[in-house]
């Protein structure tokens, strides 16, 4: 019978990587790891979830076993990878995108959210993308066009609007702080 984990606090490629580290060190064998989903073949017994727990948990992470936990979790890894992964020619809209994802209604799936994170899946979207934004200036390898481009905004200027309207300074003001502040993405 198959098993899927659900683990708080998975938000870049290096968390994929640590988990599948920690599942290796204990013998663990998953079908697939993504943002906050580990899908295994099989049941763990109730040691070796013990054992899993804690190493998780020593790397930072958190395994969740209450399923609006557990959906939330799946909704915010589902956001991340839109917000920085999916090509924005193939992009579907927010709602249709979580709603296949999911596989739930994205009535549902906002509604939870918002009263579990006290923020809309709407709002953490543009959380993400900004600090996406903040990483890509930092980089100094793409113009704010060819960000925009990239992330799926109508225009550099809407996207600097966003980027005022959130972080207070325009993104050239940003690319020049010699120290470039960003937030963690598991900190929203």
């Amino acid at each position: 019978m198959e098993e899927t984990l659900y683990i708080k606090n998975m938000v870049c490629g290096r968390c994929v990587a640590a988990v599948e580290k920690a599942l290796a060190e204990q013998g663990i064998v998953p079908v697939s790891v993504e943002l906050g989903v580990v899908r295994l073949s099989e049941l763990l017994n109730p040691d070796c979830r013990e054992r899993l727990r804690g190493e998780l948990e020593r790397l930072g992470f958190s395994l969740l076993e209450e399923y609006n936990a557990q959906l939330v979790a799946h909704v915010k890894g589902a956001v991340i990878e839109y917000a920085r992964g999916v090509p924005a020619a193939h992009r579907d809209n927010l709602s249709e995108f979580l709603s296949h994802r999911i596989n739930r209604d994205y009535s549902f799936i906002s509604k939870l959210f918002s009263e579990t994170c006290g923020i809309t899946v709407e709002k953490f979207l543009i959380a993400q993308r900004v600090e996406y934004v903040k990483e890509l200036l930092a980089y100094g390898e793409l113009s704010l066009a060819e960000i925009a481009d990239r992330l799926g905004y109508s225009s550099a200027a809407y996207l600097s609007s966003q980027f005022k309207r959130v972080t207070g300074m325009t993104p050239g003001e940003f690319r020049n702080l010699p120290v470039k502040e960003r937030r963690p993405l598991d900190s929203f």
